[in-house]
């Protein structure tokens, strides 16, 4: 392994960018590479876990605590029953300066910690340009592991509006508002990337595409027909990148018999225990078996129904893989793991591209959109019946689900990231 490219990972703090890029590690390690992990404070451990080596951005300065980002969602809660555009003050604005005020106090850092590492790539799966990875002396590569809105087109819906794709007068009005509220903190972030070296991004930006690699997650059955075609030499489309995880045993269900439907909002949207429980109180009444993901909060759980089994965990693509439906928060790799197993969606999103997917579900066929908050117990049952009932979908499903799983993302993705490692360790010797 000595002469193996060293491949670092650098994915934000979330479990969903966390493990999508622990899948394309996997891939990298097995063609022979050395991939490595830089993490954010409180993901100690997770890609220690998969065998991968872990570097850890120092503390300088005043840091936020391990759990800063679970602090942050619980502060904003109740924003998450506010309609997407509704949601652009009281919620995207402020997740956007915290995001930058992380960008800046990893600068320093980071830099220091690639100097040290001085890898053959990094990897970027964020939602937030670093300047040190641009100036590290190696070629960096882009991970969209958001919806496909990320990545802005005059065709395609404002990201984060949860708009339809013929909403054009709600696009307008929505990039008007958003840029009024998001436009300060945007500009904040410019002068940074000036003291920092690096050009100023267009309104509403803050992260480029990659000159060399940009890898784009949303798979074909989602994407939008685009003005300006994406450039395939330097954007290569995943159809997903979705990870292999153990086994799953089955627990005993006193109520052994229906249809299996996993429930997750991931990590964060776990800390919403009255959503929680309103649900479970529905699932009872529905002939099915429930695996719900309640997050770090079991404990506070009391009366579960016979046909509902709770965790801390499960190893999600496993369990999408046995399920027949899905219920989640329109998280983009939830979303292309129902799709790789070709498992429908029923998408009740509450912040961020979760609001695009969910209605790219509905649009495309996929699955169904329930709103987070704003609904009874019979429209929730009633979503679920549908989804379970939907032939032409399932249909529809398991053929795109073949599709995806012939193409292997994570594969594609190892490779295209190796040839572009190894032509720079040529270059460096």
């Amino acid at each position: 392994m000595a002469d193996a490219p060293v491949i670092a990972f650098f994915p934000e703090a979330s479990f969903g960018a966390a493990l999508n890029c622990v899948g394309i590690a996997r891939a990298l390690r097995a063609r022979g590479a050395r991939p490595v992990f830089i993490c954010h404070p409180g993901f100690t451990g997770i890609f220690a876990d998969y065998g991968f080596q872990e570097h850890h951005l120092p503390a300088v300065g005043a840091q936020p605590s391990a759990d800063y980002w679970q602090e942050f969602i619980r502060r904003h809660l109740p924003h998450f029953n506010l309609s997407p555009i509704d949601q652009i003050e009281t919620y995207v604005a402020p997740t956007w300066e915290a995001i930058v005020d992380t960008a800046i106090r990893a600068e320093a850092p980071l830099a220091a910690l690639l100097a040290r590492m001085r890898p053959d790539a990094v990897v970027l799966d964020n939602v937030v340009m670093f300047p040190a990875v641009a100036r590290a002396g190696c070629p960096w590569v882009r991970v969209v592991s958001c919806a496909e809105t990320e990545i802005a087109d005059k065709a395609v819906p404002p990201y984060c509006s949860g708009l339809a794709s013929d909403d054009t007068a709600g696009w307008a009005a929505f990039k008007a508002r958003y840029m009024k509220s998001v436009g300060p903190v945007q500009g904040r972030y410019n002068r940074f990337r000036l003291e920092a070296g690096l050009a100023p991004l267009p309104e509403g930006e803050f992260l480029e595409p990659s000159p060399y690699l940009n890898l784009m997650l949303a798979p074909a059955i989602l994407r939008h027909e685009r003005v300006s075609p994406l450039d395939p030499d330097r954007f290569v489309m995943l159809e997903g990148a979705v990870r292999k995880e153990g086994p799953f045993d089955m627990p005993d269900f006193p109520k052994g018999e229906g249809p299996l439907i996993y429930v997750s909002f991931g990590s964060l949207g776990a800390m919403d225990v009255a959503l929680m429980e309103r649900m479970i109180a529905a699932f009872a009444k529905v002939p099915a078996r429930f695996l719900v993901n309640v997050g770090a909060l079991r404990s506070l759980y009391r009366a579960v129904p016979d046909n509902v089994h709770l965790d801390s965990w499960y190893p999600q693509p496993s369990v999408v893989a046995m399920a027949d439906l899905f219920i989640h928060h329109g998280g983009n790799n939830s979303f292309c793991e129902a799709l790789f197993h070709g498992v429908p969606s029923l998408i009740m999103p509450y912040c961020w591209d979760g609001h695009d997917n969910a209605v790219r579900a509905v649009e495309t066929g996929t699955g169904g959109r329930l709103e987070r908050a704003n609904w009874t117990e019979d429209a929730l049952i009633g979503a679920i019946e549908e989804l379970l009932n939907d032939a032409a979908m399932r249909d529809r499903l398991a053929s795109n689900a073949a599709w995806m799983q012939a193409q292997s993302g994570v594969e594609l993705a190892a490779e295209r990231i190796l040839m572009l490692a190894r032509e720079q360790a040529r270059r460096t010797g």
